[in-house]
């Protein structure tokens, strides 16, 4: 026991910049392979920048080297999170400069290589990447730029012991420092931005690992009451998030060591303009025409269920600090290799080329659509793993049509369909048969969100083969129902009920109970929608989504708006495309193969030998002949 609390008593004397050198020690030691630190050191200190001894980086720096294109301007955006990252475990530290120690743990907690030492705080990242996003002043302003000479002459007096290094100084050098309003500033707490929903202790999963691994939990807790900011008094400021949300989609396919550059080469005004588009259809889940920021609660809810991929990107964006092109393992190989073999007569073999990451684009999904589903369904079942099964541009806007096309595909899939919203009074005789095989509409149309024209996408993931459903529907756990546009959100399966898809002569439902049999007693002839379900009907004209706050249903309701709405429209597009590779593919002809030849077989009848014999039997049974035979019975 008096060891114990010899060690609390040590632990409260380390000062917060020790503690944070022994965290960056242990990461480097736990998280990275000799090789990677050295090629980490190499690309560190080959483009550093160094005043008075300190080795750092600058923005620009960052910037270039990560090759973050201009045309989406996120650069200032990601340079105040490595700031902030880089003084993790302690906010009073941030914004840090970008020295060898803070980089190491930019790069540790963006690529979520902390597991090997922080054994608690895996599931943890978001909340850290929310406080490196948000302003906690009251001014809700972009991106400050950064006082660096400031920063530098702070840190190189505090190392001298020149000023006071009281926290309470500090603080408020470091608060001037990123552009935010001096502590003493902001008042009392009372006059702080308040936010009226209910509150839970701001304590950080991932530094509070950190600090226990540390045996330093106590200076932790007084680091953050020195700092005294709340995390549910922040919030994103809505353009500093869209520019993110932009960065986002485009390196969401980025595999490990491809360069940026690549895919900035295809920003075109039009695919910037398609970009803003797709993030302003996410940014409208987070309600910003009620706050000028987004907070804490509603990213807490929204990334969890409708984003939980959608900072995977990063992890191979910053895997680059692990691979430096200065050293070249091989020439340590030809060095080995015997005397007859130079390097003039080893061949180069170039890297094969990589396939496309989408075979086609169709009328709905092109690259951009590609890279919002990627931040709900894992990237490696989408990214050069979608086949197109079903278009309706090229097929035809028919059952059948789906049927012959998709039926058969062993593998999950995934429907997108989009329309226009249709008027609140049905005109034309097809809007009002439409109208007349659904119940009365209770509900309003959904949000618009900046699309003035009633524009909606809506998809559903199937995990399951499509076929004929009869009495029962199909599908598992793993089905999605989703709207990409004009709002981003996810509706997750549920089990209270399983009428997960059903495929009739009736239409195409999800989460729509299937058709019963009609009853001549029955008193309406209404399709059954479920509380949370997509219908298109039997002709591929018309769809319907519905959304019950109540629930209840096969998918689960909206985790941010408890409001009920309907949205009919007007089918315009219709895809389905296939999630595998050569693979499933083969496998689905396969079965339409066999299918044919099964089908071949019952259409040939051999008759026997004795060709009377057979004709009498069949007209007999009253098949041929037209002798007014109803039956094959013999009195």
């Amino acid at each position: 026991m008096g060891q114990g609390h010899s060690d609390e008593h040590v632990a409260r004397n380390v000062s917060t910049e020790q503690l944070s050198h022994e965290l960056a020690l242990r990461f480097a030691k736990k998280c990275f392979t000799p090789l990677e630190i050295t090629h980490f050191k190499d690309i560190f200190r080959s483009l550093a920048d160094e005043q008075d001894g300190i080795q750092y980086w600058k923005e620009e720096t960052l910037c270039r080297f990560l090759v973050i294109p201009d045309a989406l301007g996120p650069g200032p955006l990601i340079y105040q999170m490595a700031t902030y990252l880089g003084a993790f475990p302690f906010p009073s530290l941030a914004p840090s400069i970008l020295t060898i120690e803070a980089m190491l743990k930019v790069v540790v907690i963006m690529t979520e290589r902390y597991g090997t030492v922080l054994k608690r705080g895996r599931a943890d990242r978001n909340k850290l990447l929310f406080r490196s996003l948000a302003v906690f002043d009251r001014r809700m302003s972009s991106v400050y730029e950064k006082p660096l000479q400031e920063l530098l002459d702070s840190v190189r007096d505090e190392e001298s012991g020149k000023v006071d290094t009281s926290d309470a100084v500090l603080e408020e050098a470091r608060s001037q420092a990123a552009g935010q309003e001096p502590r003493s500033a902001l008042g009392f707490a009372i006059d702080k931005p308040a936010n009226d929903e209910d509150e839970e202790e701001d304590d950080d999963e991932l530094a509070l690992a950190a600090l226990d691994s540390l045996d330093a939990i106590e200076v932790f807790k007084y680091d953050q009451r020195a700092t005294d900011t709340k995390i549910h008094h922040a919030q994103i400021p809505v353009d500093n998030f869209r520019r993110l949300l932009m960065l986002l989609l485009v390196i969401a396919p980025l595999d490990s060591q491809e360069s940026l550059s690549k895919h900035a080469e295809r920003l075109t005004p039009p695919r910037v303009e398609s970009l803003r588009q797709v993030a302003d259809s996410i940014l409208w889940s987070f309600t910003p025409e009620q706050n000028a920021g987004i907070f804490y609660q509603s990213f807490n809810k929204i990334i969890p269920t409708s984003l939980p991929y959608m900072f995977d990107g990063l992890n191979p964006l910053f895997e680059h600090f692990l691979f430096s092109k200065n050293i070249d393992l091989s020439k340590r190989k030809r060095s080995s290799a015997p005397a007859q073999m130079t390097s003039s007569t080893i061949p180069h073999i170039p890297d094969p080329p990589l396939e496309p990451l989408l075979p086609r684009e169709g009328d709905i999904l092109n690259l951009d659509i590609l890279s919002q589903m990627s931040f709900f369904i894992k990237g490696n079942n989408l990214f050069r793993r979608l086949r197109p099964l079903y278009l309706g541009g090229d097929a035809g806007f028919s059952l059948g049509s789906i049927e012959q096309k998709v039926f058969n595909w062993l593998a999950p899939s995934i429907l997108l369909v989009s329309g226009t919203r249709l008027p609140s009074s049905p005109k034309g005789t097809r809007e009002r048969s439409f109208a007349d095989t659904l119940p009365t509409k209770r509900f309003p149309n959904g949000v618009s969100g900046n699309n003035s024209q009633g524009k909606v996408i809506f998809g559903a993931y199937t995990d399951v083969p499509w076929k004929h459903t009869y009495k029962e529907a199909i599908g598992g756990s793993e089905m999605l129902l989703f709207q990409l546009s004009p709002l981003h959100e996810v509706f997750r399966a549920s089990t209270l009920s399983r009428d997960y898809l059903t495929f009739t002569k009736a239409g195409v439902g999800f989460g729509c109970p299937p058709p019963r049999s009609k009853n001549v007693s029955s008193l309406s002839s209404h399709t059954s929608l479920g509380p949370v379900s997509l219908m298109l009907d039997s002709s591929l004209e018309f769809g319907v989504f519905t959304h019950d706050s109540t629930g209840g249903g096969s998918f689960h309701p909206s985790v941010t708006r408890n409001t009920d709405w309907q949205d009919r429209f007007e089918i315009e597009n219709l895809e389905i495309w296939g999630c595998g590779g050569d693979e499933e593919a083969e496998r689905q002809r396969a079965a339409w193969a066999f299918e044919e030849r099964e089908a071949e077989a019952r259409r040939s009848v051999k008759m026997g030998k004795d060709i009377e014999a057979d004709r009498a039997l069949l007209e007999m049974a009253g098949l041929i002949g037209g002798h007014g035979n109803t039956g094959g019975s013999i009195g």
